[in-house]
Order: structure tokens, then C-alpha cells, then sequence
């Protein structure tokens, strides 16, 4: 899959909004780029790109749950494995992926989800957007 370059301005309040497709069944992953509004890397590892400092490095979290348009339960449908890339982490590269075991319980359909990042009390709510599940039609021989 390819990579998704976001510019991530923190002062804005606003997740980046990046849609997926999703084929039931198969792994899954999509990858991030991102820079603040100058175009520097967003620094994953101590201090990022707008002077926030942290000792801890930044984790991150994502869920997906059906699009309340059609019916959400408030329960996720699959929680996403993140991964920030801390052999690059200035470089503000990070991952969220599903394994097919995963992928292949999810019903068709619209799912909305987000991405946030944090580190010790700060947190960014740094991509959101919807994802569709299209079921996986053919199986491995």
C-alpha cells in the first residue's frame, strides 16, 4: 500500500483525513508520513518538530467501528496494531496494520476510524477517515 504524506499542524485541532480500502481476508496496512507545516519530519522519538519534549518517545492507538450512518455500536470493529518506525522516528513515519485472521471477521461495509498519537499527557488525534470493507471473494489453493 502506499504511503499517506500528512502535514500535521497540532495548533490546529485537526486530524488529517485519509480514506482506505480494505479487502476482508487479506493483511492490511497503511503507512504515514508526517510533517508539520514547515515540511519537517515529525520527530516520533524525544522532542518532535514543534518543540514538544517528551522522555518517553510517542505511542499511538487506532480503532475502527461501523460508520454511525449506518449503525454504530459504539464497540470497535478491530483495533489496529501501530507501529512508529523508531529507526526513522524523525523522519515521522508510523504504520497501522491488521493481520488477515483479523480482517476476515469484519462484516462489508463503511467503517470510520482514527488515529491518535501520544506521549506522557499529550495527546493528537493526528488522522481520522473511513475505511471500506469489501469481503474477500476468492481463497488461497
Amino acid at each position: 500500500m502506499a504511503t499517506k504524506k500528512i502535514t500535521f499542524d497540532p495548533e490546529s485541532g485537526v486530524a488529517y483525513a485519509a480514506n482506505f480500502v480494505l479487502n476482508g481476508g487479506s493483511d492490511f496496512t497503511g503507512t504515514f508520513e508526517v510533517v508539520d507545516t514547515s515540511g519537517t519530519g515529525w520527530n516520533f522519538s524525544t522532542t518532535n518538530s514543534v518543540g514538544i519534549a517528551t522522555t518517553t518517545g510517542w505511542t499511538g492507538s487506532s480503532q475502527m467501528t461501523k460508520s454511525i450512518s449506518i449503525g454504530s455500536t459504539g464497540f470497535p470493529a478491530a483495533t489496529f496494531v501501530v507501529g512508529i518506525d523508531t529507526t526513522s522516528a524523525t523522519a515521522g513515519k508510523f504504520t497501522i496494520s491488521l493481520g488477515s485472521t483479523a480482517t476476515r471477521t469484519l462484516s462489508e461495509g463503511r467503517y470510520v476510524y482514527d488515529v491518535i498519537v501520544s506521549s506522557g499527557s499529550t495527546f493528537y488525534r493526528i488522522v481520522d477517515g473511513t475505511i471500506l470493507v469489501q469481503p474477500g471473494i476468492s481463497s488461497a489453493i
